[in-house]
């Protein structure tokens, strides 16, 4: 099945089963088991469009452990790069329509949440088709380690994605049933 096929597919399905996960402290310890995190770890996330899981949950439990917390502001040419971000800072709305951070410090994440449209059991993913994280992904990469962390629902796994050269695969993969590793 192609990409764009899965993707309006599944994109439909989220839609008609979203569920809003009621997050507690544990699915944090589930985290913090699966990465090597420090006090001064510093964690990338998104803001949640499309009835995807709701990363913004996750991240102020990780501001309210004093973690430093960014979120992404768009670049042209499908870049994008993180910026400092808490709950009170005010936000402006993008071209695609998703709010981001006004532009204060530039950070590189050392976790970085990832949205995800489908995804498989070898933690290879597939999200709107512009490529975005895959190229941060690559970007951030060549200038630390960036441990990469899918949220999914589980109904958004599907069989086999058809990856390629430049797909990222992620470290793992979080729903709110179980931990795609």
């Amino acid at each position: 099945m192609s990409k764009n096929i899965l993707r309006k597919k599944i994109l439909k399905l989220r839609r008609s089963n979203y569920i809003d996960i009621n997050l507690n402290d544990n699915l944090i310890k589930k985290i913090k088991k699966n990465v090597n995190f420090t006090k001064n770890s510093i964690i990338g996330g998104y803001y949640p469009i499309n009835f995807e899981f709701n990363c913004l949950e996750i991240l102020q439990k990780f501001l309210l452990k004093n973690y430093i917390v960014s979120l992404p502001i768009i670049k042209k040419n499908y870049q994008m790069d993180f910026y400092k971000w808490n709950i009170f800072d005010p936000m402006i709305i993008n071209s695609f329509g998703i709010p981001e951070p006004f532009k204060s410090k530039k950070v590189h994440p050392d976790v970085l949440f990832v949205p995800i449209v489908a995804f498989d059991e070898n933690n290879h993913r597939i999200g709107y088709g512009g490529g975005f994280y895959d190229r941060y992904i690559d970007k951030i990469n060549k200038i630390k380690n960036c441990y990469t962390i899918g949220l999914a629902f589980s109904d958004q796994k599907v069989k086999k994605i058809n990856s390629n050269k430049y797909d990222k695969k992620l470290d793992f993969i979080l729903t709110e049933k179980f931990i795609n590793k």
